[in-house]
């Protein structure tokens, strides 16, 4: 008997149904075998698989993005910067040089070569920010006598919210750290003083915006000054810069995170009485990111090292709650009914992995959901190079629709640098650790 059922059972693997015994069934097949229908790739991808996607992102990047001056009138490049003038344009291209969201990209251009032995991400980000600073003296001149005198760089140079200053000032201290030779400190310098001295506080420090109501914390705000501040501490060795991103860290979650779920709400207006409870993912994502980025530059001997460690934990455990099975996480991270949202994705899987690959957090339990949200990413990045499923630009709500009916658009920038920086640290995890199917489930693979 036991042999008949075996030789069925080999019939039925090959297709062969028409014996005995015409379908599966809990007695003649292990049906624990049978292979899921996963909507998306399962398992370890290879890393060529990985490279493969980055590669088609900095293709479309480099080909879509300024790299130089150009005459507007005559549309020849202008090589002599100091013969610029009110012609002087960056070639067109589909995203601002200067936008925090570069500043994302810029920064994991530079991870994506650390990652892949491959200096040409880095040529990115070193080209582009050279040449912002090499023409920042002139406009710089130009704005002290006349505030109106077009420029390129503007918003560098007059910065007059958070979003102008802190991922920008990052990325250029991790340049000039790698060894950039550009003259980048006077715009370091000028950027972390409208961090630190410029930008508008509560009376207990706590950076804060006047929109869209006045007294109005913005959880995108810690990652567009905090990561900033803690690369200031690692360049100068001045304690002050550290003091104040964990000052920041500690003030923001005392008000907007929420630890019945370990997640952040988006925003939080001092006049209200109680305050929206909208966990909106990609603000959740600068978050999460904020406290990886903190960590790797931030003393261990600090009085802040453990409570930030601490936060960085219970933020990863309550967002790997709430993935969803495809992988991705939703726009609204608790309601599965809104839609599932790549750039979170991709900045939740760069923050879980990077964690994993700094030991901040348990690899065994982690990793396989910070493949799994690769895995899920790499379908939204297209031949061409475009990552699509981004959440446009978005301020604060305080109704589920505003979150629920955000547009998305292959040109979001939000989502290039952080699928850039998810791929180089998926990568970072694969060369250093093996994986296995162990009954169908992806496990880090035990070391014998």
């Amino acid at each position: 008997m036991k042999t008949l059922r075996s030789t069925l059972f080999i019939g039925l693997l090959i297709g062969n149904t028409t014996g005995l015994i015409s379908q599966i069934n809990d007695v003649n097949t292990p049906l624990h075998l049978m292979q899921p229908d996963y909507p998306i790739p399962y398992g370890a991808p290879q890393i060529d698989d990985v490279t493969a996607v980055l590669d088609r992102v900095y293709n479309f990047l480099d080909s879509e993005t300024a790299s130089k001056i150009i005459d507007s009138k005559t549309q020849k490049e202008v090589m002599d910067y100091s013969k610029l003038d009110r012609n002087s344009i960056l070639e067109p291209g589909l995203f601002r040089l200067t936008s925090y969201e570069w500043g994302v990209t810029y920064a994991a251009m530079l991870l994506a070569s650390e990652a892949t032995g491959d200096a040409k991400y880095a040529s990115y980000t070193n080209e582009r920010l050279k040449l912002i600073a090499d023409i920042a003296p002139f406009y710089k001149d130009k704005l002290k006598t006349d505030r109106d005198y077009p420029s390129p760089i503007l918003s560098t140079l007059q910065p007059h919210a958070l979003d102008d200053a802190g991922a920008i000032c990052a990325a250029m201290i991790k340049a000039q750290q790698a060894g950039l030779q550009a003259d980048l400190r006077p715009l370091i310098d000028h950027l972390i003083d409208y961090i630190s001295n410029k930008e508008y506080r509560f009376a207990d420090g706590t950076l804060a915006r006047n929109r869209p109501k006045p007294n109005t914390l913005w959880l995108d705000d810690l990652f567009m000054s905090v990561p900033a501040l803690a690369q200031m501490g690692s360049l100068t060795g001045e304690k002050k810069y550290f003091d104040d991103a964990v000052k920041q860290v500690k003030l923001f979650s005392e008000r907007m995170f929420r630890k019945e779920n370990n997640l952040y709400i988006h925003g939080w207006v001092q006049s209200m009485e109680s305050h929206p409870e909208f966990h909106w993912a990609r603000a959740n994502g600068w978050a999460v990111m904020t406290l990886v980025e903190l960590l790797e530059v931030l003393p261990k001997e600090h009085e802040g090292y453990e409570m930030v460690l601490n936060q960085l934990k219970s933020h990863i455990k309550g967002l790997v709650r709430f993935q969803d099975g495809t992988g991705f996480w939703h726009q609204l991270i608790d309601r599965s009914d809104t839609y599932l949202e790549t750039s979170a994705t991709a900045i939740y899987t760069y923050a879980i992995t990077r964690a994993i690959n700094r030991g901040y957090i348990d690899k065994e339990a982690y990793s396989p959901a910070a493949i799994l949200a690769w895995n899920a990413i790499s379908t939204k990045v297209n031949e061409k190079g475009q990552v699509e499923g981004t959440c446009v630009g978005t301020g604060m709500g305080f109704d589920p629709a505003f979150y629920y009916h955000r547009p998305i658009h292959v040109f979001a920038a939000h989502g290039y640098g952080p699928v850039m920086l998810a791929g180089s640290e998926i990568i970072l995890l694969l060369k250093n650790n093996e994986f296995e199917i162990n009954d169908s489930s992806l496990q880090l693979k035990a070391k014998k």
